[in-house]
């Protein structure tokens, strides 16, 4: 069977030798005699993978042991809650920077713990854009400060990082290691798995201990940092088999040279599709240059007429999930790590010759 190439924004691409690897010790997970889905995540086996898994995404991203890593579910939405919980403290105030639709979502939930401060917001431009950080209007009363270093629905990146002098925080979900990062400038990241670590089910997180044991007085034992650090990420059954594959992935990561290899490779096939589409009159991408993700390239036709035949065609030949998201429409296509690059030139060679046909 000849695979296809999934251009999806979450659940997302998995590397075929990860997929291959699993499916070789699906039913007998290295002579144990049953599943990794099957076993007890109190057993030798789980706590090797989850002891193995740390460290790996521990060398991938250079983390200290002045960091927990922590293994969660419930998506990076649950940690929209988990973050003004945990972090609040004895304060009551909380600075957000609004570039996208996933910050509104984190901005809205964050209403319902604390006086929610938007520093800055580029919803003027229909977040085409990044605020510059001058024009942020941060409070000195803040807990934290939240931002969304990419937003995966309109395909904006930050490629700086704030300073500030509160904890900063980030969703980090659609570009976690994508691209090296200094670690040591945040108070808590987190990531859904399900674009580029695993699938679907795990979340980790990545706080810096002396966040931690300070949660509200109302948060949830199963959102408190603390309890999952104690309990090794096992206070309750974790998603072990996402757990098992994002370890996977982590050690595919390592062989194809780790983060900064990634990061060439990802330039890379972005360079070429924004290329393509800037040079084409037939397509069109709406974020400024500066602010282009790496991951998620959002794109429009000239004539939206024709955004049903494009997807049809796509998919017959063998490129899926190029649906804009709802919210915006037109096309995106996700190119995260495990998107081959010639997965970027296949899809190139369609949009060319799809628009000497439609042009």
């Amino acid at each position: 069977m000849t695979r296809k190439y999934n251009f999806c924004a979450g659940p997302a691409a998995l590397p075929e030798a990860v997929l291959q690897q699993a499916a070789e010790e699906l039913v007998d997970f290295r002579g144990a005699g049953l599943s990794v889905m099957e076993m007890s995540h109190r057993s030798a086996e789980i706590v090797a993978i989850a002891e193995e898994a740390e460290a790996d995404f521990r060398e991938l991203l250079t983390i200290s042991d002045d960091y927990a890593v922590l293994f969660v579910q419930g998506g990076a939405s649950t940690q929209f809650s988990a973050v003004p919980l945990n972090l609040l403290g004895d304060k009551t105030q909380a600075d957000y920077v609004n570039t996208g639709q996933w910050s509104k979502k984190a901005i809205k939930e964050a209403g319902r713990f604390a006086e929610v401060n938007v520093v800055a917001s580029s919803e003027d431009t229909n977040f085409t854009t990044i605020p510059a950080f001058d024009s942020w209007q941060l409070n000195k009363e803040a807990a934290y400060l939240h931002f969304t270093p990419n937003e995966t629905i309109g395909g904006v990146e930050f490629f700086w990082t704030p300073e500030v002098d509160v904890p900063l925080v980030a969703d980090m979900s659609s570009t976690i290691l994508s691209r090296p990062i200094d670690v040591n400038q945040y108070g808590v990241i987190y990531a859904g798995a399900q674009k580029n670590i695993g699938p679907a089910g795990l979340t980790i997180v990545v706080v810096r201990k002396d966040l931690m044991g300070k949660s509200n007085s109302h948060c949830p034992t199963m959102l408190d940092y603390q309890t999952a650090a104690d309990n090794d990420s096992m206070y309750n059954t974790p998603p072990t088999y996402s757990l098992y594959l994002a370890g996977l992935v982590f050690k595919w990561l390592k062989a194809q040279g780790g983060v900064a290899q990634m990061e060439v490779i990802n330039r890379r096939k972005a360079e070429k599709l924004y290329g393509f589409i800037d040079d084409n009159e037939f397509y069109a991408n709406p974020v400024e240059v500066a602010s282009r993700s790496l991951m998620n390239v959002p794109f429009t036709l000239a004539n939206a007429d024709l955004d049903k035949k494009f997807l049809a065609e796509a998919d017959d030949a063998g490129l899926l999930n190029l649906k804009g998201h709802r919210s915006v429409g037109g096309m995106r296509a996700s190119i995260y790590n495990a998107v081959p690059e010639q997965a970027v030139d296949t899809l190139i060679e369609f949009m060319k010759d799809f628009a000497a046909s439609h042009g």
